[in-house]
């Protein structure tokens, strides 16, 4: 068997061969890009990088999408553009959405070994979406059941997570609420303390229950809070839950300072758990979320592209989502053109934003007067 042989020549040169014939040649701009092997070009559509704005600009991606406490970040090579220093640099972007995954950049092409995977079809990709968004239903119906004890959901906003968990949970509650009986679960929006949390568990902590904490992300970054999901998620027989500090309010609402959760937790949120445990920004909180993650199934609705938000929009709308508002072929096909002509400027692309343009095109009864209003609220900034 012959071994490949790599050679370095000059500082702006490295080869590599295999039966002394050449396979690949490394010059100096590539070799002092991290990770060029897979280096993907990204699209910054708004952002800043200490007090210059950037729009619309291209770079080479050096590190993925970072979301944190400090806001989102995503690290590229400078040297793409002038003005910019010639090094890695790390620019902050307002939403997740504020990017786009590209191709590869050519650097990478060049040296790439691998073949190169065909894009995959719109009908394709649209069905990866589906079952995707199968699972979820699915694994909230094992979670109602008690199967799955813990859940997290992640992906952008607007796609459709919260509609797909609270539409099984109001399946899996339909009979009580006919009987007058008390829900089965609870969905809990907005910033929550460690006391606050502790008494959701306790009043959620019944067999069968399911507990549903949908975009509550400060109780990611509490330390007290995580250890409290901690338990509340643990693999063991006894899910014992402990609150070993003197508390008014726990002696107001009459809830014990100990009590055993036997229900399921579902975590719905914007941010990429994965993504965040990466590094050491994060300190300790990182060893507390890793181990929130141990504990849960994790599920990634993988709508990371802006090709991808435009096939979920596709697939909820071809499956009637616009129904309701008894739009003819023409207009319908107008107010999704307009969707996808500014997806780029839009504050965000998502179903709800599907909503926000059709209820204007309605109101306006598609008058040219509905794009003068979409551009002013539905827009980052007009569009000439």
């Amino acid at each position: 068997m012959n071994y490949p042989l790599l050679t370095y020549k000059s500082p702006e040169l490295i080869e590599l061969k295999v039966d002394n014939q050449d396979i690949l040649s490394y010059t100096e701009s590539i070799i002092n890009r991290e990770d060029n092997m897979n280096t993907q070009t990204v699209r910054i559509f708004e952002g800043s990088y200490r007090g210059h704005t950037i729009e619309n600009l291209e770079f080479p991606m050096v590190k993925p999408l970072v979301s944190g406490a400090n806001g989102h970040f995503v690290t590229v090579d400078g040297s793409a553009h002038a003005g910019f220093p010639a090094k890695k640099i790390r620019v902050k972007v307002p939403t997740a959405e504020s990017i786009e995954l590209l191709g590869e950049t050519e650097a990478t092409a060049s040296v790439n070994l691998d073949t190169v995977k065909a894009e995959k079809t719109e009908e394709e990709r649209i069905a990866e979406i589906a079952d995707r968004f199968q699972i979820l239903e699915d694994m909230t119906d094992a979670a109602c059941e008690g199967v799955v004890r813990g859940m997290i959901v992640s992906g952008p906003p607007g796609v459709g997570k919260s509609f797909g968990v609270e539409s099984k949970l109001e399946e899996y509650a339909m009979l009580d609420k006919i009987g007058g009986m008390p829900l089965k679960y609870e969905v809990v929006k907005g910033a929550m303390t460690p006391i606050g949390l502790y008494c959701l568990l306790y009043n959620n902590s019944d067999k069968g229950k399911v507990l549903v904490l949908d975009d509550c992300d400060s109780v990611l970054f509490d330390e007290l809070s995580l250890n409290i999901l901690k338990g509340a998620l643990d693999s063991g027989k006894k899910r014992k839950i402990y609150w070993n500090a003197d508390s008014s309010k726990l002696r107001a609402e009459g809830i014990p300072g100990d009590f055993e959760f036997k229900g399921s937790i579902i975590f719905i949120t914007n941010l990429k758990f994965d993504k965040m445990t990466q590094g050491g920004r994060l300190g300790k909180i990182k060893d507390h979320l890793e181990a929130i993650i141990s504990r849960c199934h994790y599920l990634d609705l993988t709508l990371d592209t802006m090709r991808d938000k435009m096939l979920r929009i596709k697939q909820i709308v071809g499956a009637g989502m616009l129904d309701s508002y008894a739009f003819t072929p023409e207009q319908h096909a107008e107010v999704i053109q307009f969707i996808n002509d500014e997806k780029h400027n839009l504050r965000e692309v998502s179903l709800r934003m599907v909503l926000k343009v059709s209820d204007l095109y309605k109101m306006y009864k598609g008058e040219p007067r509905w794009k003068t209003i979409a551009y002013a609220t539905c827009c980052k900034r007009l569009v000439s």
